[in-house]
C-alpha cells in the first residue's frame, strides 16, 4: 500500500520541526520545504532536518530550499511601493503555501503541514489564517493549532530540535513595524489583484 505523502514548511524556529515530527509519527512521508533568508538560518534548518532524519530516515525526504529573495522579495517590494507593507507577513505565508502546493503536486503529495499555532503572531490569527489558506486547494494540516507554547517546547526538547532552534539568529528582515493582525478578505483581494495583475 502506498504511504501517503505531504509537504511541510520547515523554518529554524521551534514549532515547525515539532509539527513535522508529529506527522511523521502518524505515518506520513514528508518533503520539507525551507524558504531561505540567510545562511545562518539555513544551516540551523539543515541540522534540524538531519535530526528529524535520524528519527525517521525513510519517511523524511530531502530538504527543498527556496530562495526568498528570488521568489518573494519582488512581492514585498511591490507592497512597500503601494504603501501596503503591513500586509507583508500575510503575503509571505500566502506565497509560501502557493509554492508548497506546486511542489506537492509535482511530487504526488496530498497535503501541506505547517507549525501554525492559533494567534501567536500576525500571520496566525484566525482572520489571517482564513486568507492564507486560500492559497491552496490542498488540505492544510496544523498539528499544533491548539497547543500551548510550553507543550511544543516540551516535545522539541524530547526530540532534540529545541537546542538548535533557540541558537541566536538574525530576525526576519521583512517583518513590518505594524503587521496587519485581522486582515479583511476584501482588502486582501484588492491588493492581490494590484500586485499580481489577476484575481483570486
Amino acid at each position: 500500500m502506498e504511504i501517503p505523502k505531504a509537504v511541510a514548511l520547515l523554518s529554524s524556529g521551534i514549532d515547525s520541526p515539532v509539527a513535522i515530527y508529529l506527522m511523521l509519527k502518524k505515518g506520513l512521508d514528508i518533503i520539507p520545504i525551507h524558504f531561505r533568508q540567510d545562511e545562518g538560518k539555513h544551516k540551523k534548518v539543515r541540522r534540524i532536518w538531519e535530526r528529524l532524519k535520524e528519527l525517521y530516515p525513510d519517511r523524511l525526504k530531502d530538504l527543498v530550499v527556496i530562495d526568498v529573495y528570488e521568489h518573494q522579495m519582488p512581492i514585498f517590494e511591490r507592497l512597500i511601493e503601494m504603501k501596503k507593507e503591513k500586509w507583508i507577513c500575510v503575503f509571505c505565508k500566502f506565497t509560501m503555501y502557493k509554492k508548497a502546493t506546486e511542489i506537492a503536486k509535482e511530487n504526488g503529495a496530498y497535503a501541506i503541514i505547517t507549525g501554525d499555532s492559533l494567534g501567536q503572531v500576525a500571520s496566525q490569527t484566525l482572520d489571517n489564517l482564513l486568507i492564507i489558506s486560500l492559497a491552496t486547494d490542498l488540505p492544510i494540516l496544523r498539528p499544533l493549532i491548539g497547543f500551548d507554547k510550553e507543550e511544543v517546547v516540551k516535545i522539541a526538547k524530547e526530540i532534540g530540535t529545541f537546542d538548535i532552534s533557540i541558537e541566536p539568529e538574525k530576525g526576519c528582515p521583512f517583518v513590518p513595524k505594524h503587521p496587519v493582525v485581522r486582515g479583511s478578505l476584501g482588502e486582501f483581494k484588492r491588493i492581490y489583484r494590484a500586485v499580481f495583475g489577476t484575481s483570486r
